[in-house]
């Protein structure tokens, strides 16, 4: 008698198995298996057509192939998930609407609605792909995001959107067209790894955003790769920008970051620059084949650079100021490809130091009329007397333990392919009306 009120006691005490829901495709049916659905139930769509928007109101998972299509038919965004606990994976999110200022996206997670998953969807034609907006902890991970190609890039929606939603894991997400590949805006605590972006505003974009790592990502041909901005303690680490037309990496505002192992390579402008950013550690990146290889303004400070190699840059340092910086740490500078230096002792490090800029420079950069005169006589003695006599330099840049040897940073062959697609185009004007040196339009 005791072992069977304990057996009963047990059943009730248990909660009931998850169900499995086909889910046929049709108008309502999507929605109305939703709300037939306990927290826990799987719903599986199979190929075809599935009216929305939709509210995703308990824990659910709802997966199917890619044939499946959810779409809002241009009204809202098209699946959004206030529950905790929901998992949407393999099938097509498209049609949401077309209103930027109420965040209409493919996949909306708000506040409340944490540990969400996003897996392996295709996410096409919405204004943002998908919108992570107040949920704590979400995975959106193994996603296609194609955005939107309206005239004014401006006025497109990004990829991802992260707001207020820190412990975010954005992982192997290929992203292409819209705004901005990943836009943190207000958040902390989260991951962007290994992600592809391709023809975009920004791949990345840091706003009021702490202690989060972007690593292993890759821009290619977008306007500006990697731009952190009033953010604190980033770690930038092993990305790739590829012919990133304004800047490879930008750090505005942006304060104790780590920035290590990335590449900047074929930027029209700007491999590298760097605006009123404090107590950056920058090092062991490779910077290549840009208009110039760092521009660096005056108000940014405590700044260490170490190990990184600057190479075919057509200017390799622009840096305005008056103030002396030595740029190197603890017996280990740059590597610069235009300093004619020998290492007689074989330790790796120049037999002379490195200076990038002199008072001529600082003259063409704030009157480039005076580029008339760069072949004079006059300013050929002005170029030997500093050479000659350092107390007649103005203050800058001087490394003073050039490394001999660049490092090198390797590139996967398929990412080789979408770069060779990419090259020139910044030359042929196809571009619209992003200003990434208009930082108050950002």
């Amino acid at each position: 008698m005791r072992l069977s009120v304990f057996l009963i006691g047990l059943l009730l005490a248990s909660p009931l198995a998850a169900a499995e829901r086909a889910v046929m495709p049709g108008t309502g049916s999507l929605a109305a298996a939703i709300a037939g659905a306990k927290s826990g139930d799987v719903l599986t769509l199979t190929d075809g057509a599935y009216f929305g928007p939709v509210t995703v109101d308990r824990s659910l998972t709802i997966t199917g192939p890619r044939g499946a299509v959810v779409d809002g038919i241009g009204q809202g965004s098209v699946v959004t998930i206030t529950a905790p606990d929901v998992t949407l994976s393999g099938f097509t999110v498209t049609g949401s609407g077309r209103v930027n200022q109420d965040l209409d996206s493919g996949v909306k997670i708000v506040q409340g609605a944490d540990r969400a998953r996003i897996e392996g969807l295709r996410v096409i034609d919405n204004m943002h792909g998908i919108d992570v907006h107040g949920g704590r902890n979400a995975n959106v991970t193994g996603n296609e995001i194609i955005g939107t190609r309206s005239p004014r890039m401006n006025e497109r929606g990004n990829g991802i959107y992260v707001w207020n939603s820190p412990g975010a894991l954005l992982e192997g997400n290929a992203i292409r067209y819209g705004r901005d590949g990943i836009f943190s805006n207000a958040s902390a605590d989260s991951v962007y790894r290994g992600n592809v972006m391709r023809d975009l505003r920004f791949a990345v974009h840091f706003m009021y955003t702490r202690n989060t790592e972007v690593s292993d990502n890759i821009s290619i041909g977008n306007h500006l790769g990697f731009a952190i901005m009033f953010s604190n303690r980033a770690k930038i680490l092993n990305n790739l920008s590829l012919g990133d037309r304004e800047h490879g990496l930008m750090l505005n505002y942006a304060n104790n970051a780590d920035v290590s192992g990335n590449l900047v390579r074929g930027g029209t402008k700007k491999c590298l620059f760097i605006y009123n950013a404090h107590k950056n550690l920058i090092w062991d990146n490779r910077f290549e084949n840009c208009g110039i290889g760092i521009h660096f303004t005056a108000g940014s400070e405590k700044n260490v650079l170490t190990g990184n190699a600057f190479i075919a840059n057509r200017e390799q340092v622009k840096y305005v100021g008056t103030r002396n910086m030595e740029w190197s740490h603890d017996g280990r500078g740059n590597f610069w490809s235009d300093h004619p230096a020998f290492d007689l002792n074989g330790d790796g490090i120049a037999d002379s130091f490195y200076r990038p800029n002199d008072l001529v420079d600082q003259i063409l950069w704030s009157q480039p009329a005076a580029s008339l005169l760069i072949g004079s006589p006059a300013v050929q003695i002005v170029r030997w007397s500093q050479r000659d006599f350092p107390a007649t330099l103005p203050g800058g840049v001087r490394d003073s333990v050039p490394l001999m040897r660049p490092l090198t940073i390797p590139v996967p062959l398929e990412i080789l392919a979408y770069e060779a697609e990419a090259a020139g185009r910044w030359t042929e004007g196809n571009y619209d009306d992003t200003d990434a040196d208009n930082l108050s339009a950002h």
